[in-house]
């Protein structure tokens, strides 16, 4: 029963915090270290993955079906030499493409950062949050300031390649430093080259797909089912609450701002290190 519940904490935790750019593997590592939670398994993290993955795959589903479509239907349009594609299927094939091609470049940044993340942290789990604090307050504070003097000029459907090989970049410096976030820097970024909030997202959130997808899809080999009901039950958690974030998020963001996430980090990042201090000195 206790790991069941330790379980369905973490898969709300992971539900709540994938899609806010304040870094949901931080929290989960967080919690498991404040709380104890040492029954939980460390492919688990990767598992709660999933279940954020799907509610992406649903919430998305339509974009995703034309992205994927178009993509395609412009390769074949290319390869045939043919003229007679509309100009909304080229540019959300563009897109397709321009995001397939900066996961493949992210991916193979990301395998050589996350060796020097290993350095970094050296399986020590104080060395570790101490990192998370310092990113989550940094990232914070580049957060509010970039959100707050940027303009909005930019949607996501004028997305360009340059500008989308450096955000797709961007999230392999997640992999670096533990506490950064995949979403947190992506939508930094896509904020610093001028694109709205909303479209910010949206794009966080499409690249994150191939990513999750990959870092699943190589975990589980490590996955361990000893314990299936706590198991489905991290995933079925994360996946409704997640569902339901995006959605509220989506809809914040028709006219909210970045800075309650800004805010948000650089306390979490203070509650952190004063955990920290007040253990050591314990």
């Amino acid at each position: 029963m206790i790991i069941i519940m330790q379980a369905l904490i973490l898969g709300l935790v992971q539900g709540v915090t994938e899609f806010l750019p304040i870094s949901s593997s931080a929290h989960l590592k967080a919690f498991s270290w404040i709380f104890n939670f040492s029954n939980i398994s460390d492919s688990f993290e990767v598992a709660l993955h999933i279940g954020t993955l799907l509610a992406i795959c649903i919430y998305f589903f339509k974009d995703g079906i034309k992205l994927i479509s178009s993509g395609f239907g412009f390769l074949v349009s290319k390869i045939k030499k043919e003229d007679d594609i509309s100009e909304e299927k080229k540019r959300q094939g563009s897109i397709f493409w321009y995001i397939v091609l900066a996961t493949i470049l992210a991916g193979i940044l990301s395998l050589v950062l996350d060796k020097i993340s290993e350095k970094i942290v050296a399986g020590n789990v104080i060395r570790e949050i101490i990192c998370i604090a310092i990113a989550s307050v940094i990232m914070g504070i580049l957060l509010y300031l970039i959100d707050k003097k940027m303009s909005s000029k930019k949607q996501f459907e004028e997305l360009t390649l340059k500008d989308t090989l450096i955000i797709g970049i961007s999230q392999a410096l997640a992999a670096a430093f533990p506490g950064v976030s995949r979403s947190g820097i992506t939508i930094t970024t896509s904020r610093l080259l001028s694109y709205d909030r909303k479209g910010s997202a949206k794009l966080s959130f499409l690249l994150s797909v191939p990513i999750v997808l990959a870092a699943v899809v190589v975990s589980l080999k490590d996955f361990s089912l000893d314990n299936p009901i706590a198991f489905f039950t991290g995933i079925l958690a994360s996946f409704i609450v997640g569902l339901f974030v995006i959605k509220a998020l989506m809809s914040y963001l028709e006219k909210g701002n970045y800075k309650v996430f800004a805010i948000y980090r650089i306390l979490f990042g203070a509650v952190l290190i004063g955990i920290t201090i007040f253990r050591m000195i314990a």
